[in-house]
């Protein structure tokens, strides 16, 4: 018997965020000496600022103190390392999901700090998940309110993020290799923190160092695919084939080099390390899970039951890990739907949504827990990083009054789980490989 459930699966978590933080990864990627000309350190994302201050950790131990090393990193609000003040670099912090004019001044100083480089001169970009909103510079003749507009629909439309991520790069003057090309002729250096299934450096953070392979037709059919407004503007430039990204054809690509410090997969092993050194078997279904957040948690659901009742595909005890990227389309609830009423509707994120699925489909079965987590410590907009489920999730509920299928019907899954006191809240991570998902079946 598992005397704390919660406590174990807190204890993957952990282990799984850990593996994903820079300062255990950056320094082995440090060009061992300085460049004959200067540094350049440009950067957007999540885990920006822990990636710049790994970064000057290992400048200042590793190269000499007269090397000329300057630059610019953007994060998000509140994503700043405790006690962290650049020696060398500024920090600037911005909105995410949705850009703010924060982020776009930072990120047209970005793109103007790259131009009039020489061949002499290293640029190292750290770049991580929530770059996309972050280094937000929209493409001639957008504003900023465009961008904002159209990034709130697709965040509301369930596109992947692959797609999200198609159609930011083409209306972005500084993403889809744009940055890359105004650095030329420097060499670069990317160093990336995947946030994406699949771990595609084209699709993180929209790619701004890196070749890009779709076209403007792409980004045309995914805004027709689900209904997204485009001003005349982005129509215009996409349709003419003015808004095209940069291909891999362009020589200065010889220039470029990148390294992926952390992988959603790379946290997944981490943890099934330390379920093992618990005693516990631990099954990887999947690093690169997508789909609608409920549809996946009842999928999960299907395969806990089996495991909890027949033992198959795997014996019990053990754990069940999973990550990738899954989205919540919203939508008004049913007609006739009985929402709980006191609360604030739609509070919640993926990792809240794909538990409350998983939830409803598992019906209280015995002997499976489950925790499901942002890894950058954020689900959504709220300030939990996920929430934990136990069999008793949907009674306790009952008895104070809700009702899960109609919180999960308005898109309310962090107002369904923290009433129960069952919200995991850490803060931010200063990290992000997205979703972590783990169920623990006794």
């Amino acid at each position: 018997m598992i005397a704390d459930p919660k406590a174990l699966l807190r204890q993957l978590y952990d282990a799984a965020v850990a593996r994903a933080l820079p300062a255990q990864h950056l320094a082995a990627f440090l060009p061992a000496v300085p460049p004959r000309g200067r540094t350049l350190v440009l950067g957007a994302g999540k885990a920006a600022a822990a990636m710049a201050q790994a970064l000057e950790a290992a400048i200042q131990a590793q190269w000499p103190a007269e090397a000329l090393v300057s630059g610019l990193v953007i994060t998000a609000y509140g994503h700043r390392p405790p006690g962290y003040r650049p020696r060398r670099l500024e920090l600037v912090e911005a909105a995410h999901p949705v850009p703010d004019a924060a982020g776009e001044a930072a990120a047209r100083r970005i793109l103007g700090l790259a131009r009039g480089l020489s061949a002499d001169d290293l640029v190292i970009c750290l770049i991580s998940g929530g770059g996309s909103s972050l280094l937000s510079l929209p493409a001639p003749g957008l504003s900023l309110a465009d961008k904002q507009a159209l990034n709130r629909a697709l965040l509301q439309s369930g596109a992947s993020i692959s797609e999200m991520n198609c159609v930011r790069k083409h209306l972005s003057a500084i993403k889809g290799g744009r940055l890359a090309a105004a650095c030329a002729p420097a060499q670069v250096l990317t160093l990336l923190i995947s946030d994406v299934p699949g771990d595609d450096p084209a699709v993180i953070a929209s790619g701004p160092t890196v070749a890009d392979a779709s076209r403007c037709q792409d980004a045309l059919a995914i805004c027709a695919r689900y209904g997204l407004p485009l001003p005349a503007a982005a129509r215009a430039g996409l349709e003419s084939g003015a808004f095209e990204t940069v291909k891999a054809s362009e020589p200065f690509w010889a220039q470029h080099s990148l390294h992926m410090l952390a992988t959603p997969q790379h946290s997944l092993e981490a943890a099934a390390e330390a379920a093992a050194a618990l005693g516990l078997r631990a099954h990887i279904l999947s690093d690169a899970m997508e789909g609608e957040a409920r549809e996946v948690g009842r999928v999960h659901a299907a395969l806990a039951r089996a495991v909890a009742r027949r033992g198959q595909p795997f014996a019990k005890p053990c754990v069940l890990l999973s990550g990738g990227e899954t989205t919540v389309s919203l939508a008004a609830p049913p007609p006739g739907a009985a929402v709980s009423t006191g609360r604030q509707l739609g509070q919640g994120g993926r990792a809240t949504e794909f538990l409350l699925g998983c939830a409803i489909a598992l019906d209280g079965e015995p002997g499976v827990f489950a925790l499901s987590a942002d890894t950058d410590g954020i689900d959504g907009v709220g300030d939990n990083a996920g929430a934990f489920l136990t069999p008793s999730s949907l009674a306790r509920a009952r008895a104070l009054g809700l009702n899960a299928q109609a919180e999960l019907d308005a898109h309310n899954s962090r107002g369904f789980f923290a009433p129960l006191g069952d919200l995991l809240v850490t803060g931010p991570s200063h990290t992000n490989v997205n979703d972590f998902r783990a169920l623990l079946i006794f």
